[in-house]
């Protein structure tokens, strides 16, 4: 396995395939698109944390005592605004622990950029590993940007949850920061001339809340 395998992670399951379908039909009610996304971040959430530490406990069940196994480690979510806060619930879910960051970033129609706009991130305090939730990695701006600013906070464990990913976002990312991890359902070849995911499933965010532009 080289090593852009070991740091990149596309599921395949026919769940998986099912709920893509889902959010990629432009025909897809909100309400279901919120469902189909949820269900892919939860799918997402038990990859990205497959290999989480534990410690060993004891605990007494009704029968006996026995041996179990409880997480080890400090976790941060950190959804990027605003379309990363579907994917907070589903994730919450599986990690009830763990703390919520957020970082908020809007795209500049004009030239594709992120724009940062809210940063609460305390100077210390860091949890160990960073899970970063954006439905969609296009151009890698944004997910940059979160990557460099936890970095600077001190997380040294950076996993980043996306349901789609375009192979452009997804080389940026592991070419530039080797020690962060990918994890998503599915890997699209291309962006167009307004930086938006082909095939994709158009902006994520205005489909989860149900505010499309124009």
């Amino acid at each position: 396995m080289d090593e852009t395998t070991e740091r990149l992670r596309c599921l395949r399951h026919p769940l998986v395939e099912h709920h893509l379908c889902a959010v990629r039909d432009k025909a897809t009610r909100p309400a279901e698109f919120r469902a189909a996304v949820s269900r892919l971040a939860m799918v997402l959430g038990v990859a990205a944390t497959e290999d989480l530490p534990t410690r060993q406990v004891r605990v007494e069940t009704p029968i006996t005592t026995t041996d179990g196994q409880q997480l080890d480690t400090r976790i941060a979510i950190v959804p990027i605004l605003r379309a990363g806060l579907g994917l907070v619930e589903p994730v919450l879910t599986l990690l009830p622990d763990a703390q919520v960051w957020h970082l908020g970033l809007y795209r500049n129609e004009q030239t594709a950029e992120p724009v940062p706009y809210y940063d609460k991130l305390p100077t210390c305090g860091a949890p160990h590993v960073g899970l970063v939730l954006d439905p969609m990695l296009a151009t890698g701006g944004s997910v940059e940007l979160v990557i460099q600013r936890i970095q600077q906070w001190g997380v040294s464990d950076i996993r980043v949850l996306s349901v789609i990913a375009s192979q452009p976002g997804i080389d940026r990312i592991l070419r530039d920061y080797p020690h962060v991890r990918i994890f998503t359902c599915a890997v699209d070849p291309e962006l167009n001339e307004q930086s938006f995911i082909v095939p994709g499933l158009g902006d994520a965010g205005d489909r989860i809340f149900d505010t499309p532009q124009g």
